[in-house]
């Protein structure tokens, strides 16, 4: 049983069963990856070295993604400095940088002949700018290789400092992203090495700096959160112009790692999608199997098209 405070939708208390006697509900099974172009993909990883969120994090969208020739990348190692309680990316002290991965990167990207592609990466708190280099090198060597390709970066928090984001930005991506997550008051036992507070200025001053350059980040619900809490971020994100909001299921990758409070259901994910289409945001993914990257192409051309 989560020791979470019960949610509260629109309200109403709704009766609580232990998770751990529960089947997963139908709508969040998926079917097995094993596609020609996913056994490609995951071959040219290995061959190149290169690691992708969508395995570290073991994303139930792999197999669709993969299929349709989308991934994404996760630069600066498989190891990250941070222990987030919901995460399953391995958490230590990292290797030393790969300097040739965003060459490796580009490469990858042009051999798959992709059109967009999403960055990301482990935080790096050991690196005196947070990687934020090897991210604009990355966005360089993409956009060298292959300059119709749009790419998307979902960038650490920086520990807040402002040069690392005016790096990154620098370099032109075509979408900033960084999640806020969850909720202020989850905070600190789901995400102890961030700051909610710190999410929004990045947010802010990316979108204030760099009006150009949409900004998104993603929600997972499920922690223990309430409705009124999910729409109350939602507000804050809307007051400093955030453009793109995924919001999906929070799934327990193990025992070891933060405890789900409950599922919810499609119906609720639209009702979410509601309102926040309500208060102002210009694309908005709202699903149980919703992840920060899924669709990802998709979101950013419903984005655009609505300018």
């Amino acid at each position: 049983m989560s020791t979470f405070p019960l949610p509260l939708i629109r309200g109403r208390h709704q009766r609580q069963t232990p998770l751990a006697k529960e089947q997963k509900p139908e709508w969040l099974k998926v079917r097995a990856p094993g596609s020609e172009n996913y056994v490609r993909i995951k071959g040219l990883m290995r061959d190149l070295g290169l690691h992708t969120v969508c395995e570290e994090a073991h994303c139930p969208n792999i197999g669709e993604c993969w299929h349709h020739g989308t991934a994404t990348f996760m630069i600066m190692g498989d190891t990250c400095t941070r222990a987030c309680t919901y995460c399953n990316v391995n958490h230590g002290t990292p290797e030393k940088l790969d300097t040739n991965e965003p060459h490796k990167l580009a490469h990858a990207v042009d051999t798959m002949a992709l059109e967009y592609v999403v960055v990301t990466s482990v935080d790096r708190d050991d690196l005196p700018d947070f990687g934020a280099g090897h991210f604009a090198e990355t966005i360089l060597a993409i956009h060298a290789k292959r300059p119709a390709c749009q790419v998307e970066v979902l960038i650490p928090d920086f520990q807040g400092q402002e040069g690392p984001l005016r790096t990154v930005l620098a370099a032109k991506p075509n979408i900033l992203n960084h999640n806020m997550e969850t909720v202020p008051r989850l905070y600190r036992v789901a995400r102890p090495g961030g700051k909610y507070d710190r999410a929004l200025e990045l947010l802010d001053r990316a979108r204030r700096w760099a009006p150009s350059i949409p900004t998104k980040t993603g929600l997972m619900v499920g922690l223990g959160e309430t409705f009124d809490e999910v729409v109350d971020v939602l507000t804050d994100l809307r007051k400093i112009d955030t453009q793109i909001l995924t919001i999906g299921q929070y799934l327990r990758p193990s025992l070891a790692h933060i405890p789900m409070d409950r599922y919810y259901t499609p119906d609720e994910f639209k009702e979410f999608k509601r309102i926040a289409l309500d208060l102002g945001f210009g694309h908005v993914e709202s699903g149980p199997l919703v992840r920060s990257s899924y669709h990802a192409h998709e979101q950013t051309k419903s984005f655009e098209a609505k300018q």
